[in-house]
């Protein structure tokens, strides 16, 4: 319903009158406001939090295990998802916060309290092709990327790729438990890997999604990105790749000439 009342909103607007700014980023007005963007410097961050940031459309719902099936109480979405930022400060332990907020704007509470941190990354081409115009791509995803590497080595914070977890979901979902402190049988990994997997999820689409599930599950697939850019648009991420982030763990991770070259 909120969704549906969303598009009814915005239909027939102009894209001014559907954006704000805040810290030179454009964010939508029916989503959230400058004031829950404000309201989270006073967040009280606990520990037993778990913190899941990725770009939108990464993977976040839909290689991640069900982390509220992992005993987390609450899931709370914020910019551009929650609206009501009360909801943050009364929703009781443990708490999973979901977010597309760029590395800067994280408050810093959440790293000073030690907050587990899960951060998905993909191919920045299929980034770059399923969100071109949208907010985070107003903010270089090699920047956001130089950040996080540099918490590579923390025991607090986990890196983990898309196409890590398409390759092989259970070791994927071992990995996420043992990082959130879960010990799991392996009949639970199974099951978990099996209702992650994106025909599982896009099948029950319209149920959990409703009026977003078509622009939310497309295909899936770890290559399409070969099927949509240029290959003078290939060859210029190319070159960013190879400027801002070969060398670098991160960079090693992505495994940029394993999946992103044709």
């Amino acid at each position: 319903e909120s969704d549906k009342k969303y598009f009814d909103d915005v239909k027939g607007k102009e894209s001014e009158e559907l954006l704000f700014s805040y810290k030179e980023v454009r964010y939508p007005i029916e989503l959230c406001s400058a004031e829950i963007f404000q309201a989270l410097d006073t967040i009280e961050f606990r520990q037993g939090n778990v913190f899941l940031v990725t770009y939108p459309k990464c993977g976040e719902f839909h290689r991640i295990p069900r982390l509220n099936k992992l005993k987390t109480k609450a899931t709370l979405r914020f910019p551009v998802y929650l609206q009501a930022g009360m909801k943050i400060k009364i929703a009781p332990s443990p708490r999973l916060f979901s977010t597309h907020l760029h590395y800067d704007d994280i408050p810093k509470a959440v790293f000073e309290k030690k907050v587990k941190i899960l951060v998905v990354f993909q191919n920045p081409k299929v980034v770059f092709f399923q969100n071109w115009g949208v907010i985070p791509l107003l903010i270089s995803y090699f920047d956001h990327a130089l950040s996080w590497n540099k918490h590579m080595d923390e025991e607090n914070i986990m890196i983990i790729t898309y196409e890590e977890m398409k390759e092989n979901s259970p070791g994927g979902v071992k990995q996420i438990a043992k990082f959130l402190g879960f010990s799991l049988p392996e009949e639970k990994i199974q099951s978990i890997a099996e209702n992650a997997t994106f025909k599982s999820m896009s099948n029950k689409s319209q149920e959990t999604h409703g009026i977003l599930a078509p622009m939310l599950f497309r295909k899936g697939d770890i290559g399409d990105w070969k099927n949509l850019f240029t290959e003078a648009q290939s060859q210029e991420m190319d070159v960013k790749f190879k400027e801002c982030l070969a060398g670098t763990k991160l960079g090693a991770k992505l495994k940029y000439d394993k999946y992103c070259k044709y």
